[in-house]
């Protein structure tokens, strides 16, 4: 295999999309089923537009501790964990549909609850890819992924439609929950290398801390989740208002409403298989830029257009430009992330989009309550047009620019605690003699080293001058414990190495910078 299907002649990762895609295909078809049977019971946008956001709020509340937890247990297991959760909430929605004891608010309670096993599973899923491809063929296992689940998108709610008028709509629930099944089996069957490691396992709420510190300091996946935000705020409206698109304003029933999604997913799988030619001619900025343009055109479309056939026509190239969007955002999301961190990143780029997902439902649910469908639907546009101005002040920095795997150049500190987690805070001084000719180019290299620091784990950066010996520069940070402080030795990078290089190259000595590791007494003073 080549190209844009290569990844799947890795035997695993194979096994997993295709037990993916069939899990997919029931959720999709859980989401045409959840949708319509809340028509059915509230028919109002604001009710309508709450399945979307039962659906994403627990992705925006959890998906961080979920990436936490990734990173500390075992993968597999949390995911399989995880997916058992989601059989169990689906069957039981099906049970209680089939029995006549749904009602709005348990439909939602229900939604929440399949929320909550995606959340835990999500940010891990996304987390292993890179252990089952390699590095060069990881961008097209992701387009691969985000491909399979847009053909569960094209063809889940034809067969949703076809279930529901033959069997109900419980039936979808019950689909939903046995499709999962299949991933529950591939993973256990999978024998996943365990993770050696010399240092114990982060404590939860420091890996929380950590993960949260580390994505306010990387700029590149900062950019990431502010174009992100921007976009997905304004584009939530088309999928949250899309039910009452194709079963009120263009009065197609569930059938309509079914054929629109479709239409989503097959311009999406179009996207899937010519993205890879067009990435390497416009840069990921430039493609974000066209995309959301016809994202913009075709949710203007859907509020101003009555004739169907033409607003499916616009759906196609929807979902050609929401693939490119979310592949161009996850793609350069993940290679912004190191290795170490990586699930927790990707939860907090997954936390980003679902709950401008969230927020975006509600809110333009709200618009189409108090005004009309067609009104919110042309505001959302507008809005995802204007909100291209954030690429001036957040570029998409190419992916791959950085090498983030672990550089190991740092020596490890020889000093052996009995209690290395208990013992800290710790503070590190590095002692500096530079040319005072050079001081200002010296302290523009320091900064960028200071977000290095703080992004693998340090706090309370600082730098001084000695006014009684000039030159001499004494840069600080601190650390929890000194096991956090051994930490930050594994997960410095080789671009966070290129970074120490150019500032010690200001140092001027006999000898290199002195480092020093001083500990808070274990006798607290009072």
């Amino acid at each position: 295999m080549s190209g844009a299907w290569a990844p799947l002649s890795q035997r695993t990762f194979r096994a997993l999309w295709l037990a993916n895609l069939v899990s997919d295909v029931g959720t999709a078809m859980h989401g045409v089923g959840a949708g319509w049977l809340m028509t059915e019971l509230a028919p109002s946008p604001f009710m309508v537009a709450l399945v979307q956001a039962a659906t994403t709020l627990p992705m925006f509340l959890l998906l961080l501790p979920a990436g936490a937890l990734g990173d500390i247990l075992d993968r597999r297991r949390l995911l399989i964990f995880a997916l058992w959760w989601s059989v169990l909430a689906a069957l039981a929605l099906g049970a209680a549909t089939l029995a006549g004891w749904i009602t709005p608010a348990l439909l939602l309670v229900f939604t929440l609850a399949l929320g909550i096993g995606a959340a835990l599973a999500v940010p891990s899923f996304q987390a292993v890819v890179p252990e089952l491809v390699p590095r060069e063929l990881l961008p097209s296992a992701v387009a691969l992924s985000s491909m399979g689940v847009n053909i569960a998108r094209a063809a889940g709610p034809a067969l949703a439609g076809l279930l529901i008028s033959a069997m109900g709509v419980a039936s979808v629930f019950v689909f939903n929950a046995a499709s999962t099944v299949f991933t529950i089996l591939v993973l256990w069957r999978w024998k996943r290398e365990p993770r050696r490691a010399a240092l114990p396992p982060e404590p939860f709420f420091s890996a929380l801390r950590i993960g949260a510190r580390y994505a306010r300091n990387n700029p590149q996946l900062a950019a990431v989740l502010v174009r992100s935000a921007a976009f997905y705020a304004f584009a939530a409206a088309l999928w949250a208002l899309l039910p009452l698109v194709g079963g009120q304003k263009l009065a197609a029933g569930a059938t309509g409403y079914a054929i629109l999604l479709s239409c989503l997913g097959v311009g999406a799988v179009a996207g899937a298989l010519t993205l890879p030619r067009i990435r390497p001619v416009l840069s990921s900025d430039r493609l974000c830029a066209i995309s959301t343009l016809i994202f913009a055109a075709a949710t203007a479309a859907a509020g101003v257009l009555d004739q169907f056939y033409m607003v499916a026509a616009f759906m196609v190239l929807a979902g050609w430009a929401w693939l490119a969007n979310l592949t161009t955002f996850n793609i350069t999301a993940r290679f912004s992330i190191a290795d170490w961190v990586m699930s927790r990143g990707l939860a907090i780029n997954q936390m980003v989009f679902f709950g401008a997902l969230t927020l975006g439902s509600l809110a333009w649910g709200q618009v189409a309550s108090l005004a009309s469908i067609e009104l919110a639907l042309v505001l959302a546009a507008a809005g995802m047009v204007a909100a291209l101005a954030t690429a001036w002040r957040f570029p998409l920095v190419t992916p791959a620019k950085e090498d983030l795997k672990p550089s190991l150049h740092w020596a490890e500190p020889g000093t052996l605690l009995s209690d290395p987690d208990r013992r800290g805070p710790v503070l590190t001084t590095i002692e500096y003699q530079v040319d005072p000719a050079q001081a200002d180019a010296f302290l523009a290299a320091l900064g960028e080293l200071r977000v290095a620091r703080r992004r693998n784990g340090g706090y309370g950066w600082a730098v001084f001058e000695d006014l009684e010996a000039p030159g001499r520069y004494v840069e600080q940070f601190l650390t929890d414990s000194w096991v956090e402080h051994l930490r930050q030795h594994q997960r410095t990078t080789l671009a966070d190495k290129a970074v120490q290089d150019i500032v010690r190259a200001f140092h001027r000595g006999e000898r290199p910078p002195k480092v020093s590791h001083l500990l808070a007494p274990t006798n607290r003073l009072s």
